[in-house]
């Protein structure tokens, strides 16, 4: 299948998925797109396995492995996806969460990748290099995930601001991390691993770089927005803003999330406020509003049908079902730290722990992660662990978050 028909039958499926939630289910779509695909693709592997020579899982198989998930997510549409988010996020909400915000995007990603890393060795018998491997691509709260939950619940504005600017931030910190522990877990033939002074020199690189990046293209858009008033040029710059600025991320080798993030803040606040007329502000949200909207249903779908492309097995599965609630420790450990430090200080909404360690959602950004793992003996047990606990945080964590605000939170 080319391109252009992975793509026709991916929209399909998400349109006739999303309109069987809609009549049916009713759920948040996000979930319910998770559950349907799910659903029918644990369905055709229950068929082929009754009457045998059908074929429908060998054939989605190879469709599925022809998409390629990491390059998908992490080179396409995650660019798209922090730009819209950050573009409605309130730049002064966020400021005045900062320090929490700063310390759990970054310390409790790192506590998190340590807890997880340890307890996964221990309990599913990984090396600790590749445990911490693991621990680093499921300890990042997913921003699709988390923003497209967020919207289906009613979450005090504090909380939610927490959760979100969280959500927005920690990939820069996670995917380096990843990346480190990645050439020190499985070195490629041949290259030294890394030192010190090279990892400390690769974050300042890729997390302020990727700053400065999407600040400076930012302010440049703005320049140019402040002096158009035509909503599609308007558009089309901010589309530009997005496509051309995480390219250029990737070619400079900084973070691209990061970029988009802040390049998402300016244009959202400051170039919606003193860029744009109120009418090409509208016309700007609203474009980027579908955009979010349809790139977060083709994702949730894509994570659905995901489950072709794992390895599962006996060996791997208990573990993985084990790693669930250590991940939701871990989550709990990295939260209560920097929320214990913060109380010194100023008050938390009653209940903000225990909201923030459940409503951290795991999504597709971990997925990606694991699937471009070096092929290893130990890559099919991560694979398996990444999913359960990925598809379980969507699921179980994402219907119960409203139930548990209204009944923790005062």
């Amino acid at each position: 299948m080319t391109p252009m028909h992975v793509a026709a039958l991916l929209v399909v499926l998400t349109a006739v998925f999303a309109a069987l939630n809609h009549h049916l289910l009713r759920l948040p779509t996000s979930i319910g797109l998770v559950i349907i695909a799910l659903a029918a693709s644990l369905a055709t592997m229950a068929a082929d396995a009754l009457i045998p020579g059908l074929g429908g899982t060998a054939m989605i198989r190879g469709v599925v492995a022809g998409i390629d998930f990491n390059q998908t997510l992490m080179e396409g549409m995650l660019g798209f996806l922090l730009f819209a988010g950050a573009l409605q996020v309130d730049l002064d909400d966020l400021k005045s969460e900062r320090w929490l915000i700063g310390f759990m995007a970054s310390l409790g990603v790192l506590l998190s990748t340590l807890l997880v890393g340890l307890g996964y060795a221990w309990m599913a018998g990984v090396p600790v290099l590749a445990a911490l491997v693991f621990g680093a691509l499921i300890s990042p709260t997913d921003p699709v995930a988390v923003l497209g939950i967020l919207k289906s619940v009613k979450v005090p504005k504090a909380l939610e601001i927490k959760i979100a600017g969280e959500s927005l931030f920690n990939d820069g910190v996670a995917v380096v991390v990843f990346a480190v522990l990645v050439a020190v877990a499985f070195p490629a033939t041949g290259a030294a691993p890394p030192t010190a002074a090279g990892v400390a020199l690769l974050f300042v690189q890729e997390a302020a770089g990727g700053v400065l990046l999407g600040g400076g293209l930012g302010w440049l858009t703005y320049l140019v927005l402040k002096r158009t008033d035509d909503y599609v040029v308007e558009v089309l710059l901010t589309l530009a803003l997005a496509m051309g600025g995480y390219g250029l991320a990737h070619e400079l080798h900084v973070s691209g999330p990061l970029a988009m993030v802040v390049a998402g803040l300016f244009i959202g606040n400051h170039g919606v406020s003193f860029g744009m007329s109120e009418r090409s502000a509208a016309h700007v949200t609203d474009f980027w509003h579908l955009v979010d909207e349809i790139l977060n249903a083709v994702l949730f779908l894509l994570i659905g049908i995901e489950v072709f492309a794992i390895p599962f097995g006996e060996k791997a599965l208990l573990p993985a079902l084990a790693t669930v609630p250590l991940v939701l420790l871990a989550r709990f450990g990295a939260v209560l730290l920097p929320v214990s430090v913060m109380r010194l200080r100023r008050e938390f909404t009653r209940g903000a722990v225990t909201v923030m360690t459940w409503g951290g959602l795991r999504g597709g950004v971990s997925v990606a992660l694991a699937l471009s793992l070096p092929d290893s003996e130990w890559k099919p047990a991560i694979l398996t662990a990444t999913y359960v606990v990925v598809v379980f945080s969507i699921v179980i964590q994402g219907l119960t978050v409203g139930p548990l605000i209204r009944r923790v939170v005062r």
